[in-house]
């Protein structure tokens, strides 16, 4: 038992998998975006290079993500899982990601955790035999009964290269059926990071992290963090459309604005820690942004609710064929970004001089 006296099966169980539904049907067919903020990507322009002096051909996006191999430095944000629906999502992507060499991070898995049968929309690497997969907890269960050894689970149930712990503190607060003692979760944090075989990281869920949050999760043991900032996906305006108590549903939108925009996020936590893994992911929708991301000081670009339209499609076989050609788009995107300054390696974009600020807002 842990505070609050909630075992691991708590009294949500039974709901999750109906709210899981929930918040796809909720990301695809409402109004879900931050009003008010954006991803601070548009502050920012590339000075172009008349003369790249490097052939387009030649220009490589291949990297690493601790030690594994990628094609590009591109992950499919962490999104869903636990419904049938998720499960074949999750499915779809995995196969574009596998074909293009992206890596791929899976929604929460409490669900898989507290109901065996829904493990099976997170067992995805049957799909992805060689990209880094990415398990997912909610850190807030870290004081309702989870420890590092149902984190572990979760790892090995994913057969994933990593795991990521989300905060999402706003999102609880204004969920149904929310869970909102963030109390001494940094502890709780630090003793995953030492118990479990596969680095951990620490990513927000659409609202930013800042540097000083970032430095006290690095000097805790987490091995990489996830922006996740403001200007894509508010979860607050996605859970005022479950949400029956008036209140919290007309004080959602007193957030919609709320949040640290993802460019900033990223630049203060890159300015915090120099050598951290960091992953930006908020509001990106084509490679420039992504491209802007990494010379901002991101090791890695995210994707998550721009996908999600196609990887929901009825037809099987036309969403592969439609999100595959979705990430070469993307990376044709961010190739031609590189060329546009003079880049041959994603190394090359990191320690780039020509993204300029051009605003303060």
């Amino acid at each position: 038992m842990q505070p609050g006296g909630q075992s691991l099966k708590s009294t949500s169980e039974g709901h999750i998998e109906k709210r899981k539904g929930e918040h796809i049907r909720i990301c695809l067919q409402e109004e879900v975006a931050g009003v008010g903020i954006q991803t601070g990507f548009d502050d920012y322009r590339f000075k172009h290079n008349a003369l790249p002096e490097l052939s387009f051909e030649r220009i490589r996006l291949d990297t690493e993500w601790f030690g594994q191999p990628l094609r590009a430095p591109l992950l499919v944000s962490s999104m869903t899982g636990g419904t049938n629906e998720a499960g074949a999502i999750n499915k779809r992507l995995a196969m574009a990601a596998e074909e293009r060499g992206w890596a791929i991070g899976l929604g929460s898995m409490r669900a898989a955790l507290e109901k065996e049968e829904l493990a099976s929309t997170f067992k995805i690497r049957a799909f992805a035999p060689r990209i880094p997969i990415i398990a997912n907890i909610g850190a807030v269960q870290l004081n309702y009964g989870m420890g590092p050894e149902a984190c572990q689970r979760a790892v090995d149930l994913a057969e994933a290269n990593a795991l990521v712990l989300h905060l999402n503190a706003l999102q609880e607060v204004f969920q149904p059926e929310g869970d909102t003692d963030f109390s001494g979760l940094l502890g709780r944090i630090e003793e995953v990071c030492r118990n479990v075989a596969v680095p951990v990281g620490v990513k927000e869920v659409g609202w930013g992290i800042d540097g000083r949050t970032a430095a006290r999760l690095s000097e805790a043991g987490v091995a990489f963090i996830d922006a996740a900032g403001a200007g894509g996906t508010s979860w607050s305006q996605v859970e005022k459309f479950r949400v029956s108590d008036p209140v919290r549903r007309q004080a959602a939108e007193a957030f919609a604005g709320w949040g640290i925009p993802t460019a900033e996020s990223v630049a203060e936590v890159r300015a915090a820690l120099p050598s951290m893994p960091i992953v930006a992911s908020g509001g990106l929708h084509n490679g420039v942004d992504a491209a802007k991301a990494i010379a901002l000081g991101a090791n890695m670009a995210g994707f998550g609710r721009s996908l999600l339209p196609q990887a929901a499609g009825e037809n099987s076989a036309l969403s592969i064929e439609g999100l595959i050609e979705q990430f070469e788009r993307i990376e044709f995107e961010l190739r031609a970004a590189m060329f546009g300054i003079g880049a041959a390696t994603i190394s090359e974009l990191g320690g780039t001089d020509r993204l300029v600020r051009i605003s303060s807002t």
